[in-house]
């Protein structure tokens, strides 16, 4: 299980060493090369440590400071932002080749069945606060992660908690396009969407979200993740014991004739 608020992104560290390393071997301090950027000592240091990410502008100064010949300002290659989370990416390798992939989520659409109307707006509101440019390279990531629904090889099940159907997720419109985008996914012969409905009582599964990946060679993992915490299990005992949570799950959600009916209800409802 991984954080990955723990410590400054590896290219902010990276690039902030090299201006250390470049401006050290010129012969500059950090007063003087904060004096031409416009920053003080204490922000040079701490970019220099990798707790803060170089501007381009300062990369600019530095190079021409140092006569690094362009390779401090190359390193703004190094500082564009992650399209998908360090602590997600184990998963996302697992996701791309899995065979099956079966979902419950009891607080949100599952990704892979979102409109980019309803990512923007999670990526948006989510903490620590991160850029625009952020948001946008995570929203990208995640459109293209959709691509997998085309692979009809791919067996895909998703079980959606009634709450999450009724989460008013950006504007009402919005609201309503994201749950028609629900209807039309399900269409696809290899998507089946089960709704868990309120009057199915208390079950295993409101522990939160749960994954269960099936690999080409048959192995089976499962992946859950809660408050930007996730964990990535292989072992057979674990992963066997969250089937069998996953497997009460779709037995009391509705059938998927079911919830295609309920989820237009809903929308006959806004």
């Amino acid at each position: 299980m991984t954080d990955e608020t723990s410590q400054p992104p590896l290219g902010w560290r990276y690039v902030g060493n090299q201006v250390k390393l470049w401006r050290t071997d010129a012969g500059f301090t950090r007063e003087e090369l904060g004096k031409e950027v416009g920053y003080g000592y204490a922000t040079i240091e701490s970019i220099e440590l990798g707790r803060r990410r170089p501007s381009e502008r300062l990369l600019q100064i530095a190079d021409q400071m140092c006569g690094a010949r362009g390779k401090l300002f190359a390193g703004k290659d190094y500082l564009r932002p992650e399209p998908v989370p360090a602590r997600a990416q184990d998963y996302m390798r697992y996701e791309a080749e899995a065979v099956a992939i079966s979902s419950y989520q009891p607080l949100h659409v599952p990704g892979l069945l979102q409109t980019e109307e309803t990512m923007r707006v999670m990526f948006s509101a989510r903490r620590p606060l991160v850029d625009d440019e952020t948001v946008e390279e995570r929203v990208s990531a995640r459109l293209a992660r959709q691509a997998l629904l085309s692979k009809q090889t791919t067996a895909f099940s998703f079980v959606i908690q009634e709450s999450v159907l009724r989460l008013r997720i950006g504007e009402p419109d919005a609201h309503k396009r994201q749950l028609l985008h629900l209807l039309k996914a399900g269409e696809r012969r290899n998507v089946t969407i089960q709704v868990m409905t309120t009057a199915a009582g208390w079950h295993p599964g409101l522990g939160g979200s749960l994954v269960l990946l099936e690999t080409p060679e048959h192995e089976r993992l499962a992946y859950l993740e809660s408050q930007g915490l996730n964990a990535l299990y292989t072992m057979p005992e674990r992963v066997s014991a969250l089937s069998q949570v996953h497997t009460v799950v779709t037995q009391q959600a509705l059938r998927p004739e079911e919830s295609a009916e309920f989820i237009g209800k809903v929308v006959e409802g806004l």
